[in-house]
């Protein structure tokens, strides 16, 4: 049997963290795009290439797919895959004169404007560039279906859009939300109660727009994720701390601001960041105070898949008898942060404002993707990936504290976490008392391991403490991490405070 060599050498990486179909997605990228690859150019056989590079044809397959769909490739049934023709980069506009920096006149912000760029930067999740060790926010890559993600993409692509997009997401995805919540989560609701969103500030401006005036008052829980007062602030709402104990937020220590609010956002599966579940007691003071104000609560379930010990705890929403309850969840966290996709489950009687409110204030949330997600949950690949992520994530906790306990003691003690995917490093006897765990941060990422100051999340002072994300750490590489995280704590230095005389 006769094969068609590809003139070039590919060399694929199994140790490197980017997985193998992408580093052969840019391997043949590039060879394109470098001439290397004539156009129209006759590649091998998936399963030839697969025997040359020593790897899985499906790696092979989706590979192959991407550049397809990228318009690098072009593949006919029953014929070989060609390098296309005409290639997407040659579309590309030509550039134009270069504009010197500072030629553009300075922009005139608003009040409110010029308050937000002058503010402290402070990282609470993971971004692009940012180490997998110990990001927050980010799960794990490598125990993602690529193959299934890239078929049903693809599926999508070919059918195209078929309507406008609806400002409330596609009906096919808000009925499979619906039916999933049903039987994971226990939440029972209908396709119409679920709005597709691009993240939950963008559900709760919303909320807090259609809901409540500008000046009101806001119950949000202390220590809490910064973005949610912030939303909630933009919208012209007064965000109020309450402490969070070990029993979750309490309204009852609420005192005045809680006769005043109308509106309470709380994580009561797994308090972010202190990992507390919500005690049943503070659940149901909860929901008699919104009854008594006539107000609202946005539950954020963000993680609350993801509990190890036990089953995950029924949602807040089930046991609301009165309909003040908005339930939040996000796709981001447990699949793709790329996805950007969340979705509110809403008591009936809002269901006809919210969608008065979005056909005139919209926009609608990003449409590509939303089939491929919908038949993702339908087809049950959801439910396996959180099934075996929850394994994993349970396996990769259990790694990170024995690797402090081993190598970081003295420096940080770390408890475990009934579920999540983060944990929370204190101060080991060997920390330095000057060092604050905003300077910490800083010094761990310099030396490449990503944390998050636990200060950040509260409105007042607090214990120093740091955010650690372990999803997206093979376990592999969770000891090396730990060990060089110890060694950059025990070596920062401590800037002396002058005392003025």
């Amino acid at each position: 049997m006769s094969r068609s060599p590809l003139p070039l050498t590919l060399a694929l990486d199994a140790a490197a963290s980017t997985p193998l179909h992408a580093q052969l997605r840019e391997g043949l990228r590039a060879a394109i795009l470098d001439r290397r690859l004539p156009r129209g150019a006759r590649l091998p056989a998936s399963r030839v290439l697969a025997a040359d590079l020593g790897c899985a044809r499906g790696t092979v397959v989706l590979a192959l797919e991407q550049l397809t769909a990228e318009g690098y490739l072009t593949a006919r049934p029953g014929s070989a895959t060609r390098v296309a023709a005409t290639l997407p980069d040659d579309a590309l506009p030509a550039p134009g004169p270069i504009r010197r920096p500072g030629a553009e006149p300075a922009p005139n912000l608003s009040g409110r404007g010029a308050r937000l760029v002058s503010a402290p930067a402070r990282r609470y999740m993971a971004g692009p560039g940012v180490p997998d060790a110990f990001a927050l926010g980010r799960p794990a890559q490598d125990a993602f279906p690529f193959e299934v993600w890239a078929r049903l993409l693809q599926a999508e692509w070919r059918h195209g859009p078929t309507e406008k997009p609806d400002p409330r997401g596609s009906p096919a995805l808000r009925g499979a939300i619906a039916a999933y919540l049903a039987q994971a989560r226990g939440v029972a609701c209908e396709p119409e109660d679920v709005i597709v969103t691009a993240g939950i500030r963008q559900s709760l401006r919303l909320l807090a727009e259609l809901l409540l005036d500008p000046g009101e008052t806001a119950l949000v829980e202390e220590p809490g994720f910064p973005g949610i007062a912030q939303a909630l602030a933009s919208a012209g709402l007064r965000p109020v701390p309450v402490p969070v104990g070990p029993g979750g937020l309490s309204v009852a220590l609420a005192a005045a601001p809680a006769a005043e609010a109308r509106l309470a956002v709380v994580t009561p599966a797994h308090h972010y960041p202190l990992g507390y579940a919500m005690s049943l007691e503070n659940r149901l003071d909860l929901l008699a105070w919104a009854e008594a104000v006539s107000g609202w609560i946005v539950e954020d379930d963000y993680d609350g898949a993801y509990r190890y010990a036990g089953r995950p705890l029924a949602p807040l929403r089930a046991l609301d008898r009165g309909g003040r309850v908005i339930y939040v969840g996000s796709f981001s966290k447990l699949l793709l942060p790329a996805l950007g996709l969340s979705y509110l489950v809403l008591p009936r009687g809002l269901v006809a404002p919210v969608n008065q409110a979005l056909a005139e204030t919209g926009p609608a949330p990003p449409g590509i993707g939303q089939w491929a997600l919908a038949r993702f949950i339908e087809d049950g690949h959801l439910a396996g990936h959180l099934r075996r992520t929850r394994r994993l994530y349970a396996l990769r906790q259990e790694a990170l504290i024995e690797a402090a306990r081993r190598h970081a003691g003295d420096v940080a003690v770390i408890a475990p976490m009934e579920g999540g995917m983060h944990v929370i490093a204190r101060p080991g006897p060997a920390w330095a008392a000057a060092l604050t765990d905003v300077a910490a941060a800083a010094a761990l990422g310099r030396a490449g391991i990503s944390a998050v100051a636990l200060s950040a999340y509260h409105a007042g002072p607090a214990e120093p403490g740091l955010l650690l994300g372990y999803a997206a750490v093979p376990e592999r590489a969770i000891d090396p991490a730990v060990l060089r995280l110890a060694e950059t704590l025990r070596a920062v230095p401590i800037t002396p405070v002058a005392v003025s005389a």
